[in-house]
């Protein structure tokens, strides 16, 4: 099994790069699409992603349970491609359907802690190539509020995590790839 971990900002090509690796593996590919429609603008989003996918890529739809997706559909023939990390923590944050506070300490999940623990722990053990797409959200200021602020950290934490477990990191600005860890693209 082969990981690879692709970050980057908002807009910045990442999802572009990592299905262009998903397609030049010459693999079967699951698209493992973790985002949920909650508005039209969120809508329209998913709909780009989904034009520029080849129509013979099967796309699995998995909002929470990635582990287990990934160990379902993990395959030596096949590459999974997650896109992203980063909605898949957000609908972990808040799976349980509770107000969060303006101000405050906050209190995650349990399931959160659960999921997160089984995504790592698969990494050592899944029996076929994934590339996971996620944003870094730690590039800029101290976002406001405890919320915000909790989720760049769960997100540079799960990055950080993911990274030391992938043989490949590669981060994407305005296009283009710059090599992080492991071989080159």
């Amino acid at each position: 099994m082969s990981a690879t971990l692709v970050l980057g900002g908002a807009r910045s090509g990442k999802s572009a790069y990592a299905e262009r690796l998903a397609l030049e593996s010459g693999k079967e590919v699951v698209y493992l699409a973790t985002s949920r429609a909650g508005d039209a603008e969120m809508a329209a989003r998913i709909a780009h992603h989904r034009e520029r996918r080849p129509a013979h890529w099967q796309t699995v739809e998995e909002e929470l349970a990635l582990a287990a997706s990934l160990r379902a559909w993990s395959a030596s023939n096949r590459i999974v491609l997650v896109d992203c990390l980063t909605l898949w923590l957000s609908n972990l944050l808040f799976c349980d359907g509770r107000e969060w506070p303006e101000v405050g300490a906050v209190t995650l999940p349990e399931r959160f802690h659960a999921e997160r623990a089984a995504l790592l722990e698969l990494l050592a053990d899944a029996p076929g190539d994934i590339v996971f797409v996620s944003n870094e959200v730690g590039m800029g200021i101290v976002p406001w509020g405890a919320v915000s602020r909790c989720f760049a950290d769960e997100a540079g934490r799960l990055n950080q995590d993911v990274a030391a477990r992938a043989e490949r990191v590669v981060f994407v600005a305005a296009g283009l790839p710059l090599v992080l860890k492991g071989p080159r693209c």
